[in-house]
């Protein structure tokens, strides 16, 4: 009998740590300059101020890019249902620090890896006063409606 009640509380412990959910992460991880790819164009990520890295919320997966470009269209083009929700960690074009993209300040005219131009600076100051100054989604729409007049597909 006591092996019985033994038993019994173990299965009941282990159905209880089985409800428990994982902390999903979606903090920057670690970048293996000239080895990562980038997950549209497959070029090596190189450039230390213009990369992207854009994480899953729901299972932690990081997905990088040379060029912010890259993730909008691979976002767009593979209909990712968790775009929306993504984490993106975007590089400052200054000082090639991480900082969150959505909240980033950006201006075009840029030299980017792939040519999309867009450059993302943490301080709304950083970019210069005869450039237009613009937000995630301005830049994001953008690089879609230009993909989609030109018919290009990097």
């Amino acid at each position: 009998m006591k092996y019985v009640k033994t038993l019994l509380i173990a299965i009941g412990m282990l159905l209880g740590l089985s409800g428990c959910e994982r902390e999903v992460g979606t903090e920057l991880q670690a970048v293996h300059w000239d080895r990562d790819m980038c997950e549209r164009c497959k070029m090596v990520v190189s450039d230390r101020t213009h990369t992207v890295q854009a994480i899953n919320p729901h299972d932690g997966q990081s997905y990088m890019f040379d060029d912010l470009g890259c993730m909008v269209l691979w976002f767009h083009n593979e209909n990712i249902p968790w775009a929306p929700d993504a984490v993106i960690w975007i590089t400052d074009a200054a000082s090639g620090k991480w900082i969150d993209a959505r909240g980033a300040f950006y201006d075009s005219g840029n030299i980017t890896p792939m040519a999309y131009g867009y450059a993302a600076h943490e301080k709304r100051g950083d970019i210069d006063s005869a450039k237009k100054v613009l937000r995630f989604n301005d830049v994001s729409q953008a690089i879609i409606a230009s993909q989609q007049s030109s018919g290009a597909r990097h």
